[in-house]
């Protein structure tokens, strides 16, 4: 049995081996090389759970208009803009919006340990990251970030949408009702073959009876110390996920596109098991968030 990453790297080989052997006939022979170099990525997904590079179309905005941008020029959080979010205990750590802050043209959220005199440690001696939303909901968009992932700890770094439909099964109905949409989480770096990539799922059906789609692990270019931009188009029928303005995967997931209001997550997330010792600390770092909506879908 195929998992879902695998299902959609099995799909693309043998897509990519029919156009490999309709470019043999004209000579095309640097085409053929490209396709060759895709079907090797597509087999060590299947064989060994590696990353892929995104491949498919580019991104088109025809029609979009901003609804919300967030460029951090400033000294502090908009919290008009944003409201931090489930400050207190999380796994084995805590958030707090002391973790928070704006500086430089960037957003940052820092993890780190902290002793209890520290008057950071709202939540006593322990691990720190910090989470953010946005104020406002939408319903269908292009929602992209462009950022630089922390790396190390069990930490990780991600942009992703939730709705109140995720309080339960009932209320999510397969995904029509609010879904999780990770539009990226970055922790890959412990992972030799996948060490540049993103993954990307899709969780519906609230948190105690969750179903899931894994929708693989893509390349992107050294994102510990470079920016990269990370999208998501929702419209009512689909999602599209992209990495620097190039297509990655498509999905319906589960019982349907999520008809719900949905808000914008800015996390650094505390993992369960700590993999460094205090002392350690490392940044997530956001130039920017924007939010595009297109007229001719009804968001009512």
């Amino acid at each position: 049995m195929f998992s879902d990453r695998e299902q959609i790297a099995l799909h693309r080989l043998i897509a990519t081996f029919l156009a490999f052997l309709s470019v043999l006939t004209t000579a095309d022979w640097l085409r053929a090389g490209e396709y060759t170099y895709a079907m090797g990525e597509y087999m060590g997904v299947l064989l060994a759970d590696t990353a892929t590079t995104p491949r498919g179309e580019a991104l088109d905005l025809s029609g979009y208009e901003t609804v919300f941008f967030d460029d951090f020029n400033s000294d502090t959080l908009n919290t008009e803009a944003w409201a931090y979010r489930a400050d207190g205990a999380r796994r084995a750590g805590f958030n707090s919006k002391n973790q928070v802050r704006v500086e430089n043209d960037n957003l940052y959220i820092k993890a780190e340990y902290l002793n209890s005199d520290n008057p950071n440690a709202r939540y006593g001696e322990g691990w720190y990251a910090g989470m953010i939303r946005t104020v406002n909901e939408y319903k269908y968009g292009y929602f992209e970030i462009r950022c630089i992932c922390s790396k190390g700890g069990g930490f990780w770094s991600a942009f992703w949408l939730n709705s109140s439909g995720m309080a339960s099964k009932e209320l999510s109905q397969g995904g029509v009702g609010g879904a999780e949409l990770d539009i990226f989480e970055a922790f890959n770096y412990d992972k030799k073959l996948k060490y540049n990539s993103v993954s990307l799922n899709i969780h519906v059906d609230g948190y105690q009876e969750t179903r899931s789609q894994r929708l693989g692990s893509y390349k992107a270019n050294n994102i510990y110390e470079e920016y990269n931009t990370y999208g998501l188009m929702w419209t009512p029928s689909e999602y599209v996920f992209y990495i620097n303005g190039v297509e990655c995967v498509r999905s319906t997931f589960a019982d349907g596109v999520s008809q719900a209001d949905e808000y914008a997550i800015i996390s650094l997330e505390l993992p369960s098991i700590f993999t460094k010792l205090p002392g350690f600390e490392t940044e997530f770092i956001i130039d920017y968030v924007k939010i595009m909506q297109n007229p001719n879908y009804s968001t009512e």
